[in-house]
């Protein structure tokens, strides 16, 4: 996941070119900087060592860390050092290459990673609530009716790319937003892209059946959201009360087995591949889920696993509860999370401003030309059917085994930590260190996205936030001998480093994407280097905490899961006035982290303010004595 803000869509405007850059006039507004786009760079190796010795610092007894810092020495100085650096140059100076790391890392951590991608990879967003409560039925074609707009502007590619600090991002993975699938292969997946006009349709899944809606009418005039109401209706009434074999759970599997399930589910008949197609080539999906969360955590879980079987897991899918509640859960292989919340905003703000041409009120005669829900049945024999007890045996295991914790903090947010003139990021990194020396008694290693979107087919880089500077804040805070005066010179030594490392990362000047790269140069038979076989290696990469911020006045939680067994998936908003998390694990008592969390954050705010009256007395002091 990436660190993102509110976007707005906007008419392209094709004068506004910032220098350095240019607009290729075939590609369209939305790729019109896709070429000129700068590439990923290959840092230096004295760099990247540099920043390694010091990341891994926090981690290690003084007698490990003198170990490493020779291991490092020799890496340096090596000869396969220097070959492994100037053959990945080379891989990125290669006449018509985007990106040296893009095939690699699409591979490695999604299309060839083959845990399941429900708990281990994919992502979601819980809606902040429509004030007019609308039913289950009518918020279904609500969102539907928004989203249709931005699918527009994406499928023609004229949606206005996205800037920060006027540097235009990479737009080439919205492709996948619409009217894709990932598809199970081994040894690695893959996904597909449909003809959006060939498959206008939309997908429904209501007790774990599915019914395809095309999104026009037969004259190929685009449904109005009282006409998308109606059908939604009707798929609750055909679905009825009766579950069907939920064919859904096979996507929850591992990659592995799915490719199998899925050879067993065609073989089994011709029409399962129509389904199957049907399926995978619609919009999106819309999931009518049974449930009627209420709390944040609860609504949280739902959308995160649902019950497994629901659910179409290779796919984005919008999923709304009975009692009008809404989310979205995202399939992470092709995009990260900017381009997804972007749509998810879109959609929301477009609903609560106004902005939505909803076409005409509902009337008697409504449904009167529109073709029925067509169910997508799937022929399930024995080995089938096997295929599917065995997915839903394992979903309930790994669920069963996790545990998911929602803190929504309202001690303060954004505008409060503004007025120390801190990042609020790095703040809410530092209260995380600070749980973590809390419960642990030590820094924990933490993963902090970072997108690194401004390169060609650019995704994501480490900030590795556990630093020596937080360390040392963290451990004043727990020193009752501390005065507030030297926590809070140490917090603000703190939040400068996590912001230099933050600018490194954004910049493709981290750690650990360098360094895959360069292990990724290894021919057979070549030996490892040291470095990569050091104990300090795999233990300041073992990511006990994976964190990502996404923030969004639309958006009223959102989360993934943990990364290493014994860690904690740790998204986080910060709102005006709230910072919250999700905290999910292998129940490793996430209510104790949760706990230390909102301690940590009043602690902080507590000990800048007495810090702050402090420094203000004595200035006050001062003054008087002149």
């Amino acid at each position: 996941m990436s660190k993102s803000r509110s976007f707005k869509t906007s008419a392209p405007r094709r004068s506004d070119v910032p220098p350095g850059y240019a607009v290729d006039p075939e590609a369209g507004p939305m790729l019109r900087f896709e070429k000129s786009l700068p590439k990923l760079p290959v840092p230096t190796l004295e760099s990247t060592a540099s920043k390694y010795l010091e990341s891994v610092k926090p981690h290690l007894t003084p007698a490990e860390f003198a170990t490493t810092q020779t291991v490092v020495k020799e890496f340096l100085s090596s000869p396969i050092g220097k070959t492994l650096q100037e053959r990945l140059l080379a891989r990125a100076a290669e006449p018509g290459r985007q990106s040296w790391i893009s095939e690699w890392w699409n591979d490695a951590a999604y299309m060839g990673y083959r845990d399941p991608v429900v708990v281990f990879v994919s992502y979601f967003f819980l809606h902040l609530d429509d004030k007019k409560k609308p039913g289950q039925a009518q918020r279904a074609a609500s969102l539907l009716k928004a989203l249709l707009p931005f699918r527009a502007l994406v499928e023609s590619k004229r949606l206005e790319p996205e800037k920060v600090r006027g540097m235009p991002l990479a737009m080439d993975s919205f492709q996948w937003l619409f009217h894709s699938s990932r598809i199970p292969v081994k040894p690695s997946d893959t996904a597909k892209k449909y003809d959006a006009a060939k498959h206008n349709h939309v997908v429904f899944v209501r007790k774990n059946k599915f019914y395809k809606v095309d999104l026009v009418d037969k004259s190929g005039r685009e449904l109005s959201a009282a006409e998308l109401e109606v059908q939604a209706e009707r798929v609750l009434q055909l679905a009825g009360s009766d579950k069907a074999a939920p064919v859904g759970a096979l996507t929850s599997d591992n990659r592995d087995v799915w490719t199998d399930s899925r050879a067993a589910l065609v073989a089994a008949s011709p029409q399962n591949v129509a389904s199957l197609e049907a399926i995978e080539s619609a919009m999106i999906l819309v999931c009518l889920d049974d449930t009627q969360p209420v709390t944040r955590q609860e609504s949280s879980w739902n959308l995160w696993v649902g019950d497994g079987r629901n659910r179409f897991f290779d796919k984005h899918q919008i999923i709304v509860f009975e009692n009008g509640k809404s989310g979205f859960l995202g399939e992470h292989s092709c995009m990260d999370g900017t381009p997804t919340l972007r749509m998810n905003e879109f959609i929301l703000a477009s609903l609560a401003h106004g902005k939505v041409d909803l076409g005409p009120a509902r009337a008697a005669d409504t449904a009167k030309d529109l073709a029925a829900p067509q169910e997508l049945k799937f022929v399930v024999d024995d080995k089938v059917a096997s295929h599917i007890t065995q997915s839903e045996a394992a979903f309930d295991k790994l669920v069963g085994d996790h545990e998911l914790e929602v803190l929504h903090y309202e001690g303060y947010g954004k505008d409060y930590i503004k007025k120390f003139k801190a990042s609020p990021d790095a703040w809410a990194q530092l209260v995380k260190q600070l749980a973590f020396h809390k419960m642990f008694g030590r820094p924990g290693v933490t993963y902090e996205s970072a997108q690194t979107r401004k390169y060609q087919l650019g995704r994501t880089e480490v900030i590795r936030a556990a630093s020596n500077e937080n360390k040392a804040w963290a451990e004043a805070m727990l020193n009752p001998n501390e005065t507030d005066e030297h926590r809070a010179l140490l917090f603000r030594k703190a939040v400068t480093r996590h912001l230099q490392y933050a600018a490194w990362a954004a910049d493709g000047q981290g750690v650990d994407r360098h360094f895959f790269g360069l292990k990724r140069m290894l021919k057979e038979g070549e030996a490892v280097p040291e470095i990569f076989t050091d104990p300090a290696f795999a233990r300041s990469s073992h990511w006990e905490l994976s964190t990502s911020q996404l923030s969004s006045p639309f958006v009223d939680g959102w989360g993934y899961g943990e990364v290493v067994p014994d860690g904690y998936g740790l998204s986080y908003s910060i709102g005006n006035n709230y910072i919250r998390w999700t905290i999910t694990s292998l129940k490793r008592d996430n209510k104790a982290l949760k706990h230390y969390l909102a301690e940590a954050a009043t602690e902080t705010r507590e000990m800048m303010e007495r810090a702050a009256a402090a420094e203000a007395k004595k200035a006050g002091e001062a003054k008087a004595k002149l």
